[in-house]
């Protein structure tokens, strides 16, 4: 199982994840830092994002996430000592009470409504924030990185 397990997000300010390739095309800014972070390690994506996304991310050992796995078996399989979550809503959900650091990098737009960075009535965590980090090349735009402490 690996060390760290991130889930990391480009998210709006009012707390929406993309819903589709329009809106993850139209609005992430971060793309080059979620690949320079990711590559070479696990990424773990859900079934729905996987075919919004269209094929494997190169320089990474990518796994399916379909709602029938078991996500402590499918973290078990893992050698790396770095996966990262990277969606969708429900996936990180599923993941959440494994993931222990969190990436979020807030964009300055809302939706108003769509697609919530976590589902249901999942317990949410503490976070317990170690840096921000500028993203290269966009002004104001910054990744912030915590720590994720689940509450019992």
């Amino acid at each position: 199982m690996p060390d760290k397990i991130i889930l990391i997000a480009a998210v709006t300010e009012d707390g929406f994840i993309a819903k589709n390739e329009n809106d993850n095309l139209s609005w992430t800014q971060d793309k080059h830092l979620f690949k320079q972070q990711t590559t070479t390690s696990t990424i773990i994506v859900g079934s729905v994002t996987r075919s919004i996304i269209g094929e494997n991310l190169p320089g990474r050992q990518n796994i399916v996430f379909h709602r029938s796995d078991d996500p402590a078996k499918v973290l078990e399989t893992i050698s790396t000592e770095i996966c990262f979550i990277i969606g969708g809503s429900k996936t990180y959900t599923t993941f959440l009470p494994f993931i222990n650091h969190a990436y979020l990098t807030i964009h300055p737009i809302a939706f108003g409504r769509g697609i919530k960075l976590l589902t249901g009535e999942s317990k949410l965590p503490e976070l317990i924030k170690l840096k921000s980090i500028q993203v290269p090349g966009e002004t104001g735009l910054y990744q912030d990185q915590y720590k994720v402490c689940i509450k019992n």
